[in-house]
Protein backbone atom coordinates (compact mmCIF):
# COMPACT_ATOMS: atom_id res chain seq x y z
CA UNK A 1 0.00 0.00 0.00
CA UNK A 2 1.58 3.10 -1.25
CA UNK A 3 1.16 5.99 1.52
CA UNK A 4 1.16 9.76 -0.22
CA UNK A 5 3.38 11.13 3.18
CA UNK A 6 3.79 14.07 0.72
CA UNK A 7 0.07 14.87 0.48
CA UNK A 8 -0.73 14.30 3.93
CA UNK A 9 1.66 16.69 5.26
CA UNK A 10 0.36 19.32 2.56
CA UNK A 11 -2.99 18.71 4.48
CA UNK A 12 -1.74 18.84 8.38
CA UNK A 13 0.25 22.07 7.39
CA UNK A 14 -2.63 24.70 7.37
CA UNK A 15 -3.93 22.97 10.61
CA UNK A 16 0.02 23.68 12.06
CA UNK A 17 0.33 20.10 12.21
CA UNK A 18 3.53 17.78 10.54
CA UNK A 19 4.55 14.38 10.76
CA UNK A 20 6.91 13.71 13.12
CA UNK A 21 7.71 9.99 12.17
CA UNK A 22 6.55 6.31 11.62
CA UNK A 23 6.92 2.86 12.62
CA UNK A 24 5.63 -0.91 12.40
CA UNK A 25 4.02 -2.24 15.32
CA UNK A 26 0.67 -4.19 15.79
CA UNK A 27 -3.02 -3.42 16.75
CA UNK A 28 -5.08 -5.79 17.92
CA UNK A 29 -2.59 -8.78 17.11
CA UNK A 30 -3.28 -6.88 13.30
CA UNK A 31 0.36 -5.36 11.70
CA UNK A 32 0.21 -1.76 11.32
CA UNK A 33 2.27 1.61 9.88
CA UNK A 34 2.01 4.14 11.93
CA UNK A 35 2.16 7.66 11.29
CA UNK A 36 2.86 10.10 14.22
CA UNK A 37 1.10 13.79 13.90
CA UNK A 38 1.95 16.40 16.42
CA UNK A 39 2.87 20.12 16.76
CA UNK A 40 6.47 21.68 17.51
CA UNK A 41 6.43 25.55 19.04
CA UNK A 42 3.38 27.85 18.65
CA UNK A 43 2.21 26.56 15.01
CA UNK A 44 -0.74 24.56 15.93
CA UNK A 45 -1.59 26.95 18.76
CA UNK A 46 -1.77 29.38 16.70
CA UNK A 47 -5.15 27.71 14.53
CA UNK A 48 -6.56 26.28 17.35
CA UNK A 49 -6.85 29.53 19.51
CA UNK A 50 -9.06 30.73 16.42
CA UNK A 51 -11.04 27.73 16.10
CA UNK A 52 -14.81 27.51 17.51
CA UNK A 53 -13.88 25.08 20.55
CA UNK A 54 -10.91 27.54 21.81
CA UNK A 55 -14.11 29.80 22.60
CA UNK A 56 -16.95 27.38 23.25
CA UNK A 57 -16.04 27.10 27.14
CA UNK A 58 -16.48 23.78 27.10
CA UNK A 59 -14.28 20.90 27.99
CA UNK A 60 -11.31 19.32 26.28
CA UNK A 61 -11.69 21.88 23.60
CA UNK A 62 -8.06 21.10 22.31
CA UNK A 63 -8.97 17.19 22.42
CA UNK A 64 -12.15 17.77 20.66
CA UNK A 65 -10.75 20.40 17.91
CA UNK A 66 -7.76 17.46 17.32
CA UNK A 67 -10.60 14.68 16.58
CA UNK A 68 -12.36 17.17 13.92
CA UNK A 69 -8.93 18.27 12.01
CA UNK A 70 -7.78 14.79 11.89
CA UNK A 71 -10.39 12.42 11.72
CA UNK A 72 -11.75 13.59 8.23
CA UNK A 73 -8.69 13.13 7.33
CA UNK A 74 -7.82 9.39 8.54
CA UNK A 75 -11.43 8.84 6.55
CA UNK A 76 -10.24 9.86 3.42
CA UNK A 77 -7.22 8.02 3.79
CA UNK A 78 -8.48 4.61 4.84
CA UNK A 79 -6.46 5.11 8.01
CA UNK A 80 -7.42 4.55 11.44
CA UNK A 81 -6.90 7.12 13.73
CA UNK A 82 -5.68 7.10 17.10
CA UNK A 83 -5.57 9.60 19.91
CA UNK A 84 -3.21 9.45 22.76
CA UNK A 85 -6.77 11.01 25.13
CA UNK A 86 -8.37 8.03 23.90
CA UNK A 87 -8.32 5.22 26.69
CA UNK A 88 -7.93 3.74 28.78
CA UNK A 89 -6.09 1.45 27.72
CA UNK A 90 -4.07 4.80 26.98
CA UNK A 91 -1.96 4.64 23.39
CA UNK A 92 1.65 4.54 24.55
CA UNK A 93 2.42 7.45 22.35
CA UNK A 94 5.42 8.29 23.99
CA UNK A 95 7.10 4.63 23.40
CA UNK A 96 5.47 4.92 19.53
CA UNK A 97 7.72 8.14 19.71
CA UNK A 98 10.77 6.89 20.25
CA UNK A 99 11.00 3.79 18.40
CA UNK A 100 10.23 6.24 15.70
CA UNK A 101 13.33 8.23 16.43
CA UNK A 102 11.19 11.37 17.58
CA UNK A 103 13.23 11.79 20.96
CA UNK A 104 14.58 10.29 24.11
CA UNK A 105 13.48 11.12 27.85
CA UNK A 106 14.11 14.00 29.45
CA UNK A 107 14.34 14.49 33.43
CA UNK A 108 11.22 16.28 33.67
CA UNK A 109 9.42 13.21 31.31
CA UNK A 110 8.74 15.15 28.63
CA UNK A 111 10.29 13.71 25.20
CA UNK A 112 13.32 15.88 24.33
CA UNK A 113 13.36 16.14 20.13
CA UNK A 114 16.17 16.33 18.11
CA UNK A 115 14.64 19.91 16.80
CA UNK A 116 12.01 21.35 19.18
CA UNK A 117 13.38 20.14 22.23
CA UNK A 118 11.03 19.84 25.03
CA UNK A 119 8.23 22.15 22.99
CA UNK A 120 6.61 19.80 20.77
CA UNK A 121 3.74 17.16 21.40
CA UNK A 122 1.81 14.42 20.15
CA UNK A 123 -1.79 14.70 18.46
CA UNK A 124 -2.38 11.40 16.95
CA UNK A 125 -1.63 9.24 14.75
CA UNK A 126 -2.78 7.32 11.52
CA UNK A 127 -3.06 3.40 11.13
CA UNK A 128 -2.34 1.88 8.13
CA UNK A 129 -2.69 -2.02 7.52
CA UNK A 130 0.29 -3.57 6.91
CA UNK A 131 0.84 -6.15 4.29
CA UNK A 132 1.89 -8.66 6.48
CA UNK A 133 3.85 -9.60 9.78
CA UNK A 134 7.12 -9.55 8.53
CA UNK A 135 6.24 -5.41 8.05
CA UNK A 136 5.97 -5.10 11.70
CA UNK A 137 10.36 -5.60 11.93
CA UNK A 138 10.86 -2.30 13.27
CA UNK A 139 13.20 -0.25 10.81
CA UNK A 140 16.34 0.76 13.04
CA UNK A 141 16.45 4.06 13.65
CA UNK A 142 19.61 5.52 14.85
CA UNK A 143 19.30 7.44 18.32
CA UNK A 144 18.86 11.19 18.11
CA UNK A 145 21.18 13.41 19.23
CA UNK A 146 20.49 14.54 22.93
CA UNK A 147 20.79 17.70 24.52
CA UNK A 148 20.49 16.35 27.99
CA UNK A 149 23.66 14.20 27.33
CA UNK A 150 25.94 17.79 26.68
CA UNK A 151 23.89 20.05 28.90
CA UNK A 152 25.99 20.89 31.90
CA UNK A 153 24.38 22.95 34.04
CA UNK A 154 21.14 21.08 33.58
CA UNK A 155 18.88 24.53 35.04
CA UNK A 156 15.87 21.95 34.70
CA UNK A 157 16.76 20.04 37.91
CA UNK A 158 17.05 23.19 40.47
CA UNK A 159 14.48 25.63 38.75
CA UNK A 160 11.51 23.98 39.92
CA UNK A 161 10.53 25.66 43.43
CA UNK A 162 8.75 22.71 45.03
CA UNK A 163 12.01 20.20 43.61
CA UNK A 164 9.08 18.07 41.95
CA UNK A 165 12.15 17.13 39.38
CA UNK A 166 13.66 13.80 40.87
CA UNK A 167 16.22 11.44 39.84
CA UNK A 168 13.26 8.88 39.94
CA UNK A 169 11.25 11.32 37.64
CA UNK A 170 8.46 13.73 38.21
CA UNK A 171 6.96 14.07 41.39
CA UNK A 172 2.99 14.82 39.91
CA UNK A 173 1.53 15.15 43.05
CA UNK A 174 3.75 17.75 44.46
CA UNK A 175 3.65 19.54 41.17
CA UNK A 176 -0.23 19.87 41.36
CA UNK A 177 0.24 20.93 44.49
CA UNK A 178 2.26 23.71 43.74
CA UNK A 179 0.01 24.43 40.60
CA UNK A 180 -2.71 24.75 42.65
CA UNK A 181 -1.18 26.80 45.57
CA UNK A 182 -1.00 30.63 46.04
CA UNK A 183 2.71 30.14 45.60
CA UNK A 184 2.44 28.32 42.03
CA UNK A 185 0.50 31.62 40.13
CA UNK A 186 3.85 31.98 38.15
CA UNK A 187 3.93 28.24 36.89
CA UNK A 188 -0.42 28.20 35.95
CA UNK A 189 0.04 31.45 34.23
CA UNK A 190 3.36 31.10 32.24
CA UNK A 191 3.90 27.66 32.79
CA UNK A 192 6.26 25.08 33.89
CA UNK A 193 9.25 26.91 35.69
CA UNK A 194 11.40 23.51 35.28
CA UNK A 195 10.71 22.95 31.15
CA UNK A 196 11.53 26.90 30.95
CA UNK A 197 14.51 27.00 32.44
CA UNK A 198 15.98 24.55 29.26
CA UNK A 199 18.19 25.97 26.90
CA UNK A 200 17.47 23.13 24.33
CA UNK A 201 15.94 24.58 21.30
CA UNK A 202 14.65 27.73 23.26
CA UNK A 203 13.70 29.29 19.74
CA UNK A 204 10.79 26.78 19.76
CA UNK A 205 9.33 27.60 23.19
CA UNK A 206 5.98 28.13 23.03
CA UNK A 207 3.91 31.70 24.07
CA UNK A 208 2.37 31.88 27.54
CA UNK A 209 -0.63 31.28 26.71
CA UNK A 210 -0.03 28.09 25.42
CA UNK A 211 1.79 26.39 28.28
CA UNK A 212 -0.34 27.84 30.46
CA UNK A 213 -3.49 25.80 29.00
CA UNK A 214 -1.34 22.98 29.07
CA UNK A 215 -0.25 23.82 32.75
CA UNK A 216 -3.27 24.11 32.91
CA UNK A 217 -4.67 20.66 32.11
CA UNK A 218 -1.98 19.21 34.13
CA UNK A 219 -2.88 20.25 37.20
CA UNK A 220 -6.84 19.55 36.46
CA UNK A 221 -4.99 15.80 35.83
CA UNK A 222 -6.46 15.72 32.21
CA UNK A 223 -2.89 14.78 30.75
CA UNK A 224 -0.08 13.02 32.48
CA UNK A 225 2.97 15.76 32.05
Amino acid sequence: MKIDTDGMKTRLAPCGLRLFGDLFTRLDEKPCRLFLVGNGGGEMWRVFAASAEAGDDLAHPLDRWTRRVLQPMGEDWGARVLFPFEGPPWHPFQRWAQQAGCGRASPLGILMHPRFGLWHGYRGAFAFPAASAQGTQQKAVPPPPHACDECRGRPCLTACPVEAITAAGLDAARCRAHILSAEGVECLSGGCLARRACPANANWRQSRPQQAFHVAAFAKGAISV
